[in-house]
């Protein structure tokens, strides 16, 4: 699973249809203060959904590798388009940016003021009461006086419980509104062991879109439950560099149905930065020297709507320390040039790489079809058809950041420094809110 793209393709990268993306306010490009421009104005999922057309997620391309040696030094000169001092795909700006602060702003608050009306009084009569019903209490006691028909108007507050402050107590509940419906998960196709198919997706995976050095990228992503209901896993390589911008994720996209299930804006905090975790060594060791960790956590925001991503598609479980052999893994990922993701099961076995200088051991598997854009798919264990989750136990990514081939992809391995990776995320995620 190749994650370098050729010369052409990595030129053809940075000239995004229609020209330069509009930086005003979106950030910055590489060398800048990134604060300074960021800061400027919010990232909601309405924000995202206006800048994310159709037509720009569309025209969005796999990252340019960040590996400085793909394995096949055999291409000539490169295409005629750059100066030509070509090097090798423009690598992403090296890891300044040190690990998202904790204390932005509060993103998500979720109201609760469930309605309380008080209790009428089981014996009492008490005509100020406006919540009882009248007709009950009031045939009682009022027949045996005859000559209190000066009683009549007591019952007049009748007319009162229909212009009761009801519908505008009831306003509150309105707030959380009700709880989305269940995705609909599609069925998988009949697979073969070790041989991708395009589908049509399942809700709890689909496309990290995002902005640096002013194109327009994409990379796959997955929701992974946490208690705040708002984080999704990636590649670490996918999200590296300060000038990465206008993060978002969407779910099950398609180019046929680009938002099945809204947009998640991935949340900024108070510098303007996005809250993403990436293990500090690989910032500062670099993607081979710590492709063992070349995993990334995201915050997203609500959609349009209000409803955290979790409770509107689902989220996989974070599992670790569950070994390298597993007997069926389902491998999902967004190739990049199809129309539709991919999907393939088959086992996963160990390998560790010789190479000094990209060391560790990982994941690996065979799965046909699975090139750039792939980046950040899950590895899912003990896939669920009824709800469209699993457990996740890694992503595409890590020796030579996934891969060098279509049909053999890798994951870093989710050990204690993951788990510790993840639990820093959900705290971090929690003081934001």
């Amino acid at each position: 699973m190749r994650r370098t793209l050729t010369m052409a393709v990595v030129a053809a990268a940075l000239l995004v249809p229609g020209g330069p993306l509009p930086m005003a306010a979106t950030g910055s490009v590489a060398g800048a203060a990134p604060a300074a421009t960021v800061a400027a104005g919010r990232w909601t999922a309405r924000e995202a959904r206006s800048f994310w057309t159709a037509e720009r997620m569309a025209s969005a391309v796999p990252l340019p590798s960040v590996h400085p040696a793909p394995p096949e030094p055999v291409d000539p000169a490169p295409p005629a388009e750059p100066e030509p001092v070509d090097p090798v795909p423009p690598a992403e700006p090296e890891p300044v940016d040190p690990v998202p602060p904790a204390e932005p702003e509060p993103v998500n608050p979720v109201p609760r003021e469930p309605p309380t009306l008080p209790e009428p009084a089981p014996g009492a009569t008490p005509v100020p009461d406006a919540t009882t019903a009248p007709p009950p209490v009031v045939t009682e006691p009022l027949p045996a006086p005859s000559a209190s028909p000066a009683a009549a108007p007591t019952p007049t507050p009748t007319p009162a419980p229909a212009m009761k402050p009801g519908p505008t107590r009831t306003a509150p509940a309105s707030v959380p509104l009700p709880a989305p419906a269940p995705p609909v998960v599609p069925r998988l196709p009949a697979l073969t062991a070790g041989i991708g198919q395009n589908f049509d997706g399942i809700p709890v995976a689909g496309r990290m879109f995002l902005v640096k050095g002013g194109g327009a990228y994409f990379c796959t992503a997955s929701v992974v439950s946490s208690p705040g209901r708002n984080l999704v896993l990636t590649a670490a390589h996918c999200l590296l560099g300060s000038d990465t911008q206008q993060v978002a994720f969407v779910p099950k996209y398609t180019k046929a149905k680009p938002q099945p299930y809204g947009m998640f804006p991935v949340v900024r905090d108070a510098a303007g930065r996005s809250r993403i975790w990436i293990d500090p060594r690989y910032r500062s060791r670099g993607v081979d020297r710590a492709a063992a960790l070349d995993v990334a956590f995201a915050q997203v925001g609500p959609d349009a709507r209000g409803f955290p991503v979790e409770s509107v598609v689902g989220g996989n479980r974070l599992v670790t320390g569950a070994g390298y052999a597993h007997a069926r893994i389902t491998l999902i990922g967004h190739p990049s040039s199809a129309a539709r993701p991919r999907v393939c099961a088959n086992r996963t076995t160990k390998f560790t790489s010789s190479d000094a200088q990209i060391p560790g051991s990982f994941l690996r598997i065979n799965c046909t079809g699975y090139p750039g854009g792939t980046s950040g798919g899950p590895f899912l264990n003990r896939y669920d058809a009824r709800t469209g989750t699993g457990d996740v136990v890694g992503v595409i990514g890590g020796w030579k950041t996934g891969g060098d081939r279509t049909d053999t992809s890798y994951s870093s391995y989710f050990g204690v420094d993951i788990r510790k990776l993840y639990e820093k995320a959900v705290a971090g995620a929690k003081a934001a809110r």
